[in-house]
């Protein structure tokens, strides 16, 4: 019979995911304002401009996610969970230096033919980056450690969601953190950058302190899900077919989640711009006067809120498989962004968030699946995946670029439900020889 263990480590591991899904949203939200402040002379590439600070924070996933894997066999997982706090630090720190440079110097600026790009914008994207560090090493503790932390009652699919659900009020929150504590709810017209010094340092304060109470309070490791220095794992990770898919869905997940909540607040823009109504099927009117940012944190709110729900519904189906729930998710979804594109309709792209909110848990479920000790080692390869969020958001932006519109974009959205979808269908289903006994 299996030990259960104390709730505290699990919930704070899962608050400190509360904070990665809290400042992961706020960094795509500063892209519209960012936008304002620091690119208005970048001509015709301001949406790739733009949507490059999420390219370059989930360019740190790709790049650090096995670093996480690699701390976390030979350090442990709370030592490697702080180490991913001090990341969150230090990209905050230069987010910070990003804003003093735009307010001092705006006029060092690299300039392209007729591209102007500030230099206080690099100094974001590289905050950025450090910031989608973090949130890779941490997650590389997170999601292994939530689905093997044995809790009464519960299964690893109610467990991710639950912590998932907690992560989603960070990002449900965000929003209107950016708009009302950062921006004072101003039009975005009217942003100044120094706007962003106080409350980053406000941040930056809150994460040390969170940092120095988790050194003090214990998070024990779990038996037989991580590898240490003197153990041989005779096979390649790759070679589990149920998980190298299940990365590949990932990819595709990351990819169309990200680029619906980074991009979501740039075609609300352009729809208000060029006086189409922002209307709530068919038929409510949501009259916005300018470029006012209440219903960017409105539309953000609603599609990560979304994912708070779903999310906490999902923990309670504990006697629907995941497969399961992954079909009729990335079934829907579908539906959901063809009918968006047709109608020309953004409130199909919010409801989406609530189908996404569960996809996360179950793809992860599925893929290590019967893995063991391969378990930790699977989870940084996994989290690499996330890179696709960085990949489909700067994709999406350079065709907004090209077409000149954002409404057909959203094709690249289809293109990932449908992939997911054949991933539950067909390639979630683990070989005989994948099980590790």
């Amino acid at each position: 019979m299996r030990k259960q263990h104390s709730i505290w480590p699990y919930a704070i591991v899962t608050f400190i995911y509360f904070i990665v899904g809290f400042l992961t949203t706020v960094n795509e939200q500063l892209q519209a304002p960012l936008k304002v402040t620091f690119l208005k002379e970048a001509g015709s590439y301001s949406n790739t401009l733009t949507t490059s600070i999420s390219f370059f924070f989930f360019l740190g996933y790709l790049i650090n996610s096995t670093l996480g894997s690699k701390w976390v066999n030979r350090f442990g997982y709370k030592n490697t969970i702080i180490r991913g706090l001090l990341f969150i630090i230090s990209g905050l720190c230069f987010y910070m230096l990003s804003t003093w440079v735009g307010l001092h110097y705006p006029h060092y600026v690299i300039q392209v033919s007729d591209v102007v790009v500030p230099y206080g914008f690099i100094i974001f994207i590289m905050g950025s980056f450090l910031m989608g560090t973090s949130a890779a090493v941490i997650q590389v503790v997170v999601n292994p450690y939530v689905a093997s932390y044995e809790l009464a009652g519960t299964n690893d699919v109610q467990r991710l969601n639950i912590t998932t659900g907690i992560n989603s009020i960070g990002t449900t929150s965000a929003p209107f953190f950016v708009t009302v504590i950062m921006f004072s709810g101003i039009s975005i017209e009217s942003i100044q950058i120094q706007q962003l010094l106080l409350p980053l340092a406000g941040l930056i304060f809150c994460v040390l302190v969170v940092t120095l109470f988790t050194l003090k309070i214990p998070i024990p490791d779990i038996a037989d899900t991580r590898s240490t220095d003197s153990t041989l794992l005779p096979r390649s990770m790759w070679s589990f077919q149920h998980f190298a898919l299940g990365v590949a869905a990932i990819f595709f997940y990351v990819g169309t989640e990200v680029a619906i909540g980074a991009n979501l607040n740039l075609y609300a823009f352009e729809l208000l711009e060029s006086g189409y109504p922002v209307t709530f099927f068919g038929s409510t009117e949501l009259i916005i006067a300018g470029r006012d940012l209440g219903i960017h944190a409105l539309l953000s709110t609603l599609y990560w809120g979304g994912f708070l729900v779903g999310r906490l519904a999902s923990s309670f189906l504990k006697n629907v498989s995941a497969r399961n729930q992954l079909i009729a998710t990335t079934s829907l979804a579908s539906i959901l962004v063809v009918v968006a594109m047709v109608s020309n309709n953004i409130w199909f792209l919010v409801a989406i968030g609530l189908l996404h909110s569960s996809m996360w848990s179950c793809i992860y479920s599925l893929s290590i699946k019967g893995l063991k000790q391969y378990t930790s080692k699977a989870s940084g390869i996994f989290i690499s995946a996330v890179f696709g969020g960085a990949v489909f958001t700067l994709l999406q932006g350079g065709l907004a670029d090209w077409f000149g519109s954002w409404r057909w974009t959203w094709t690249l959205s289809l293109v990932c439900e449908l992939l997911m979808l054949g991933y539950a269908l067909v390639g979630s289903r683990p070989r005989e020889q994948d099980i590790i006994s």
